[in-house]
């Protein structure tokens, strides 16, 4: 059985499986991302975790799929990634292309999302699509005319690092301040409930809780009970992503935006405020054409065949190429 491997690589752990073409997760694992200090110690630790799935006699490994921060889709590297310890340009494509010998595509996780929700998810058959990852960080993943958007240096869709706030914003691990993941991915709301509590005297839960131990589905709980600060938090972080979303609208007229990762796990709390900013902001021409939706590969397999995904859209693209003598 010809397969491919996935790996999503976030700031906290790394996820990884051993995929078949039609994107059944035949095996998979985790490891944490940052525990060893030296980028390929951390790549053996990897490898070796991955061939504990593999079966020489059952598996005919074909190609490796990546998705991580910071991933340049040209070269196949990490470039000065915030959010990771190891710093500076990591050669990931290569260094696993060494260990398996078979061939490897990088690039950020949102793109690898959006190739996977175009080959096995809710955006089967559409051309123009944003798919927006919201987990440690905030990616975006751009497919126009049915072509994933790499850019020049292989660095397009880094939605999460346009600005929200001038001069005095959040600071960002990429060294600006006022990025929009600040404000809108996990670790974004669990700083916006720290300043509703600063700012607001209101009774919540949450006041009795550490920042290390708060969490987006602890948010989620509290706001569906009702607590004060919870919702706001939610209506606080719908507004900004709805109201930057309406800026990249017009940048590629997409037909839907699909919204993928842990704090899209809240549904209506941040779905709700989500769209009702995007209509409000929204140039008149694109008012009531494009869709928010959940990814329908939204489970935890879904990182996993979102990046194995790189390797059969690799397969097809290079047999349009050999039909066509390029």
């Amino acid at each position: 059985m010809k397969v491919s491997i996935g790996i999503d690589i976030g700031g906290t752990g790394t996820k990884f499986g051993i995929v078949s073409l039609d994107g059944k997760v035949l095996y998979q694992g985790a490891i944490p991302t940052q525990t060893e200090a030296v980028f390929a110690d951390y790549i053996h630790l990897l490898s070796d975790e991955i061939r504990k799935g593999l079966d020489p006699e059952k598996h005919q490994l074909i190609g490796i799929g990546v998705g991580a921060p910071n991933a340049n889709y040209h070269k196949g590297t990490i470039e000065h990634a915030p959010n990771l310890r190891w710093k500076g340009i990591l050669p990931l494509a290569k260094t696993l292309e060494d260990e398996f010998d078979v061939p490897t595509v990088v690039t950020n996780d949102a793109n690898a999302a959006a190739v996977g929700e175009m080959i096995f998810g809710g955006a089967k058959g559409m051309k123009d699509f944003i798919v927006i990852t919201l987990g440690t960080g905030l990616g975006a993943g751009i497919v126009s005319n049915g072509q994933l958007v790499n850019g020049a240096n292989g660095f397009a869709g880094e939605l999460g690092h346009t600005t929200v706030t001038y001069g005095n914003g959040r600071f960002c691990g990429c060294g600006k301040r006022g990025c929009l993941e600040t404000y809108v991915s996990a670790t974004g709301i669990k700083r916006t409930i720290y300043k509703l509590l600063a700012d607001y005297t209101e009774d919540s839960a949450l006041r009795s809780v550490s920042f290390d131990e708060l969490s987006p589905e602890m948010i989620t709980k509290y706001a569906l009970k009702g607590d004060i600060i919870a919702k706001q938090a939610f209506e606080y972080t719908g507004r900004i992503l709805g109201t930057k979303l309406a800026d990249t609208v017009i940048h590629t007229d997409p037909e839907a935006i699909f919204i993928f990762g842990g704090l899209s796990q809240a549904g209506d709390l941040i779905f709700n405020p989500v769209k009702e900013h995007l209509e409000l902001n929204l140039m008149p021409v694109f008012k009531g054409r494009v869709r928010v939706i959940s990814s329908q590969l939204q489970n935890q397999s879904a990182p996993i065949i979102g990046a194995s995904s790189l390797i059969v859209d690799k397969l097809k693209k290079d047999e349009i190429s050999l039909m066509e003598g390029k």
